[in-house]
């Protein structure tokens, strides 16, 4: 099943897409942590089979994030070994952890800002795990994926320099305005089956840039979940963002950093496209 919010900034309406593309009104105020923690989903799935949800006509229709503000957004950095390498770094013997600010959130085709003075904004397709139930010192990979709701596509824009240059503070280069792009979608857990077997790709103006796949992450979904309820509480509605493939330009001959009016387009198998015009902050 695929849950999706819908309308101008703001003011999204929580919608459910069915097999055929049409949109349905969920009849719930928001898609949030509430909502999954309260068995949103299932409620949702049988009033859609029962065909009781009004109709919604999706012309011209802003799709935003498909989950409203969510509390908090884990990152896990060099998590595929190509990436690590590209960027000359040593794959990590644990996730590498960081925090991206919850209001860099922004619809999957919303416009993504460079910030001001920079001069180092790069791209990273990455596959978005969003939690369904409250995880706390999990004991196996196994209980891990029962507590996830479902996938998203999210691009993990990031600065470089602000990263990696200006006082070593990741989440400095990670949490500028716009820096996350999520959607269209979240796919629900059940249809999107293995997690570690997705194809992902990114293009800057029309230029493939990243072509990869989940089976490659060091540490995969369920070993992430895991590992992070062991030193946070994860709630319901919070994202990780789980890494991304080798092609971002910090890896790349010449370094091809963002600049306002390029346009980048991402895709992951099942989980959609997204597509987003670069402008100036």
């Amino acid at each position: 099943m695929k849950l999706l919010r819908v309308g101008h900034v703001g003011q999204e309406r929580p919608a459910v897409m069915d097999a055929a593309g049409n949109l349905y009104d969920i009849g719930e105020p928001e898609i949030d942590g509430a909502f999954l923690a309260s068995g949103g989903v299932a409620r949702v799935r049988d009033a859609l089979e029962r065909g009781d949800l009004p109709a919604i006509d999706a012309e011209g229709l802003r799709v935003g994030p498909p989950i409203a503000r969510p509390g908090k957004i884990v990152c896990i950095g060099l998590n595929y070994s190509d990436h690590a390498a590209e960027t000359g770094a040593t794959p990590p013997t644990e996730p590498v952890v960081f925090m991206k600010a919850p209001n860099t959130v922004i619809g999957p085709d919303d416009e993504v800002l460079i910030p001001r003075d920079s001069v180092k904004t790069d791209w990273e397709v990455e596959l978005a795990v969003v939690i369904g139930e409250t995880c706390r010192y999990l004991e196996s990979r196994e209980e891990a994926l029962t507590k996830i709701a479902g996938y998203a596509i999210s691009n993990d824009v990031s600065e470089r320099e602000f990263q990696l240059e200006r006082g070593g503070q990741w989440d400095k280069g990670k949490s500028c305005e716009t820096f996350n792009p999520l959607g269209p979608w979240l796919v629900t857990a059940d249809e999107v089956g293995d997690p570690q077997d997705l194809g992902m790709r990114l293009w800057v103006n029309g230029e493939l840039r990243q072509d990869g796949n989940s089976k490659n992450m060091i540490f995969d979904v369920a070993e992430v979940v895991r590992y992070l309820s062991r030193f946070m509480v994860l709630e319901p509605g919070d994202v990780i963002n789980t890494g991304t493939p080798a092609g971002v330009a910090l890896g790349l001959p010449g370094q091809p950093y963002l600049k306002s009016g390029d346009v980048i387009e991402l895709e992951i198998d099942g989980l959609g496209r997204q597509r987003q015009t670069v402008g100036q902050a």
